[in-house]
């Protein structure tokens, strides 16, 4: 083989394993950021045709409605815990210590952050609660189909007292 091949050859061998290299060194730092999303049956009963189960140790979202009656605060402390459950039955216990979101309530949806404790514990370091404010549960939807929605910028105008100054 020619020097000058050898050279060649030598040069894209490695290009190819120091981009091989920074590849490698990528996923193995995002591998600790990658957070995997379960509902609590997807926990217990396993995700996907394979129905595989997070490790302990493992991050992951946890996502479900709050158990009512399952709320138990720690009378010296911001530690909480709490049960989620999905439309599966099955139920995940979430512990966390700190400030809950101002909409978390029992019977609404939340996703849940953290590293699972073990089968169906997680260790929550965030606490997600969200509502949409078109969302209305179905009961309630039946109930006002035939009420005209009146937006509130105009409620503000219909009910504002008529000015003096020609305003």
């Amino acid at each position: 083989m020619q020097p000058r091949r050898k050279k060649r050859l030598f040069s894209m061998l490695l290009v190819i394993s120091l981009i091989a290299g920074a590849v490698g060194a990528m996923l193995f730092a995002l591998q600790q950021n990658i957070n995997l999303f379960y509902t609590p049956g997807q926990l217990v009963q396993g995700l996907g045709e394979g129905k595989i189960k997070p490790d302990v140790g493992q991050r992951l979202r946890l996502g479900g409605m709050v158990v009512p009656g399952s709320v138990s605060r720690d009378a010296t402390s911001l530690k909480v815990s709490f049960d989620l459950t999905d439309d599966s039955g099955e139920i995940a216990t979430v512990e966390f210590e700190g400030i809950l979101p101002d909409l978390f309530r029992e019977g609404q949806g939340i996703v849940a952050q953290g590293i699972l404790k073990s089968a169906n514990v997680l260790a929550a370091t965030e606490v997600l609660a969200k509502h949409d404010e078109e969302y209305l549960p179905p009961e309630v939807a039946e109930a006002v189909k035939g009420i005209r929605h009146v937006p509130p910028s105009q409620l503000q105008q219909q009910n504002r007292p008529q000015s003096n100054y020609g305003g």
